[in-house]
């Protein structure tokens, strides 16, 4: 069992705190990233989508677990259990500073994670308070006009990492 905090970081222009659209224990929240075989290492072709919300049964013994895969390669069965309240929002003093921040831990037996996808579903805070829900950073960036602040805001340089927690 290893457990991988998933740290993202940024560049901000006039952003308070980025993170998940219900925060980092955002059930309907989905992750998006490729999986590592711990027997072979052979890496998932496609992205693996873990949310908080979707759970299935353990196959052996009591309890759940967010994700349960099947490696396509060796057929090594392995599961992702996603560790509610690890994670906390990525804010304009860590940006500055350069560092990233944890915003999900994953509890990984048999897998790895790696290669995390920006997708949809994410919330900014400007420094004047307004919020922008629901950014697709896809693109790699976000860019809007703050109203209330008069002054444009800005999500650049976005990065991701898995590290072992």
């Amino acid at each position: 069992m290893v457990n991988f905090a998933l740290k993202i970081g940024a560049d901000f222009e006039n952003i308070a705190s980025l993170q998940p659209q219900g925060g980092c224990d955002d059930p309907s929240f989905s992750y998006f990233f490729k999986l590592k075989c711990g027997s072979c290492n052979e890496v998932t072709q496609k992205e693996t989508c873990v949310s908080l919300g979707e759970t299935v049964p353990l196959p052996v013994g009591k309890g759940t677990t967010n994700l349960i895969q099947k490696c396509k390669f060796c057929g090594r069965e392995g599961t992702i259990t996603m560790i509610p309240g690890s994670g906390y929002p990525l804010t304009q003093r860590l940006s500055q500073a350069g560092h990233d921040s944890a915003v999900m831990v994953f509890d990984c037996r048999g897998y790895e994670p790696v290669d995390f996808v920006f997708g949809g579903g994410w919330k900014a805070e400007s420094l004047e308070g307004t919020i922008f829900e629901d950014i697709d950073l896809s693109g790699g960036e976000f860019v809007e006009y703050d109203e209330k602040g008069q002054c444009p805001v800005m999500i650049s340089n976005l990065r991701a990492i898995f590290k072992v927690w």
